[in-house]
């Protein structure tokens, strides 16, 4: 008998023939997130098994794969040998302490002698017996006892089900590039979009003198925080100064914002296209501020011409995205009084529908591709 982690996945079962790929993929994403603790990966029928690891790192342990896209759910486990000796013997010894309970089986293993339903009543009888002031309760048990029969001949026992991140194993669905701000919405789209199984590059932009290099600095901890999910993001920081100040000396000021995220998103692009990556992830979320309304998405879109958009916060509330930048551990540093590039030379009466001839006028008024190369030519790139 030893302490194991049962390890459970989800949407791979319904992959078809694509199925090795992403279970391949997860594999990846597990070692890599505990290949720094001794232990031992193996693989049964439908589950991940993790063994042989100190009793100090199981914390640890489950605090990792906790962060592991494509894990539905994992548990803490007593791995036995898969026969009836074993099995009861170590259920006659759990101490319920006067709880309800009761005993869910699976038997993967066909070749065990009794069906599930002939041995999970077994099982409770066992249990009962050495807890003669507990009682079985099927529908509001206080204590579930989890036992699972493997076809590798081991069983794993449990008492709880911890919760997985669930999703598409890191790098199945390809690479973006995400407009990494230092607001809340933007980590939590990279976030959500992670979940689906894409890379991350982020792409961020600062207007020194105007913002600090406590603004630049409060990013690259946002970005620390993403990696507990995604491994490494690569940080294109492009300066956006020389931009702002075009904009606002050369066109109407209720037109600041929607120029700066087409040329925004015009440099977005060059990036994608050069690096291979395959989408631009934002933050937006429908009708927030003047940016995010259905025109402006439109006229920001339209100069985007062989990529898709992503924006997986576009029909959340504040409170919905707040909740998941808590649950991710970004929302205490996006808070942090550091001003992006985004209210520089705010204006007072910013356009919320604007129409895209009228937008392409006051463009007129900027030489577009010299600014894209100059602000271009200022890029950092930093691996987090």
């Amino acid at each position: 008998m030893m302490k194991v982690f049962l390890l459970r996945f989800g949407e791979l079962f319904l992959k078809g023939g694509n199925k090795k790929v992403f279970e391949a993929a997860l594999e990846k994403d597990i070692k890599k997130k505990v290949e720094d603790i001794p232990c031992v990966f193996t693989k049964t029928q439908g589950r991940y098994v993790i063994s042989n690891f100190e009793e100090s790192q199981t914390n640890e342990i489950k605090k990792r794969l906790s962060r592991v896209f494509g894990l539905c759910s994992f548990s803490l486990a007593d791995e036995v040998d898969s026969s009836r000796e074993e099995i009861e013997a170590f259920l006659s010894k759990i101490d319920l302490k006067g709880k309800a309970f009761k005993v869910e089986l699976k038997r993967a293993d066909k070749s065990f002698p009794l069906t599930s339903m002939e041995y999970v009543k077994i099982l409770g009888g066992v249990v009962l017996d050495n807890n003669p002031s507990s009682s079985v309760d099927l529908y509001e048990p206080q204590t579930t006892i989890y036992v699972d029969i493997r076809m590798n001949k081991k069983t794993y026992i449990f008492t709880e089900i911890i919760k997985g991140q669930g999703g598409l194993p890191l790098a199945t669905s390809g690479k973006a590039l995400l407009l990494l701000s230092g607001g809340i919405d933007s980590p939590v789209a990279g976030y959500m979009m992670a979940k689906r199984g894409l890379m991350l590059d982020a792409l961020h932009f600062y207007s020194y003198p105007y913002t600090s290099e406590k603004a630049k600095e409060k990013v690259f901890r946002l970005a620390k925080k993403l990696t507990n999910f995604v491994g490494h993001i690569k940080i294109h920081a492009i300066s956006f100064t020389k931009v702002q100040e075009a904009i606002h000396m050369n066109c109407g000021e209720e037109f600041m914002i929607t120029i700066m995220r087409r040329i925004m998103m015009r440099i977005a692009e060059r990036i994608c296209e050069r690096d291979g990556l395959g989408a631009i992830v934002t933050g937006e979320s429908l009708g927030q501020v003047a940016s995010q309304t259905m025109q402006s998405m439109m006229v920001t879109n339209s100069v985007v011409k062989n990529l898709p958009f992503f924006r997986p916060c576009v029909g959340m509330d504040k409170e919905e995205i707040v909740k998941i930048a808590k649950d991710i551990d970004t929302f205490d540093i996006s808070i942090e009084p550091y001003e992006d590039c985004c209210t520089v030379f705010l204006p007072k009466n910013p356009v919320i529908k604007p129409n895209l001839k009228r937008v392409e006028r006051e463009e007129s008024f900027l030489n577009l591709d010299e600014l894209i190369e100059d602000a271009l030519a200022t890029e950092e790139e930093i691996l987090i």
